[in-house]
């Protein structure tokens, strides 16, 4: 008998013990126990010890790039107008007991601008917050929670898209969306992607903060960005994890400050002449061109390509 094995011993009401013997590979019982049967194999392997399971590795969050920029404007008609003015039409917008509550003006069929009308006095002007796109909203929330993250539940939202928002520094509301069949967004595909835009893409959302210092590392060491490409002078610019080359701006907050969205254009000269054409005001400084919206934001148009 392997050294393994061990005799067994069975007590069944009071009865004395007895001790099973191999014989020709079966049991040999006491007449007793004849309303018991026992099937044991004598030559049984040694029992194996599992190996723990091996942890799976946290996968680095991979965005597919910015979703869309929200701002609150002072007058959603007026605010509506200029962006339109720039060639980004209208999708569709949202309304509750009759008041519009929210108008999606599209950028391309991923990205667009969402603008909130001021409803009560409190209520800052400016950037709200910026969303980002993921293909996997579940697996994303699942990351920032071993980050020791707490990001609210992935929802379903309004226009019929997953959602879920997190909270950032100083308060700041981070918003990620995955596009569902059926949505909105979906929807309106090939549509609304008005011919005279004057950019087609935006590559950059500029976020102001109080000490951009510790932004700064909360973007790095949480959300998985790295250094980016400088697209201006003195702000720090980070790029979103993933291969988009869509970035961030980590800017410092001050007086007279305001939010910074960027778009890429191939020509700073050919749209030179469009905003010229709109009779836009234009700040010139190389390659970028700054106008400001009817709240004071700033839009700026870069030249710029993608690393090959």
């Amino acid at each position: 008998m392997p050294g393994w094995m061990k005799r067994v011993e069975i007590e069944v009401h009071g009865m004395v013990p007895f001790r099973p013997r191999c014989a020709g590979g079966f049991l040999s019982l006491p007449a007793a126990l004849l309303a018991i049967s026992f099937s044991l194999i004598c030559n049984a392997q040694a029992p194996v010890t599992a190996a723990a399971p091996t942890q799976t590795p946290v996968q680095t969050p991979d965005l597919a790039g910015i979703a869309h920029a929200a701002i609150r404007v002072s007058d959603l008609a007026k605010a509506r107008e200029f962006y339109e003015r720039l060639g980004f039409e209208e999708a569709f917008a949202m309304n509750q007991g009759g008041s519009p509550t929210e108008a999606f003006l599209k950028v391309n069929d991923r990205q667009f601008i969402e603008l909130y009308p001021q409803r009560e006095a409190a209520q800052a002007i400016g950037f709200m917050h910026v969303c980002f796109e993921s293909a996997d909203l579940a697996g994303l929330n699942r990351y920032y929670a071993d980050q020791g993250l707490t990001p609210k539940a992935v929802r379903r939202a309004g226009a019929g898209n997953l959602l879920f928002t997190m909270d950032g520094p100083e308060n700041q509301n981070i918003e990620y969306t995955q596009y569902m069949p059926g949505s909105k967004h979906t929807l309106d595909r090939g549509l609304h992607l008005g011919a005279n835009r004057v950019s087609e893409h935006i590559l950059a959302v500029g976020i102001e903060m109080q000490n951009p210092a510790a932004a700064l590392n909360f973007y790095k060491e949480k959300l998985a960005f790295t250094p980016g490409h400088t697209l201006g002078p003195g702000e720090n610019w980070l790029s979103l994890a993933g291969q988009s080359a869509e970035q961030v701006a980590i800017l410092q907050h001050g007086p007279g400050s305001a939010f910074e969205l960027l778009f890429s254009v191939p020509d700073a000269k050919r749209t030179g002449s469009q905003l010229k054409a709109l009779h836009i005001p234009v700040e010139k400084s190389k390659s970028m061109l700054t106008i400001h919206d009817p709240d004071g934001n700033r839009i700026v148009f870069i030249v710029w390509k993608p690393a090959q």
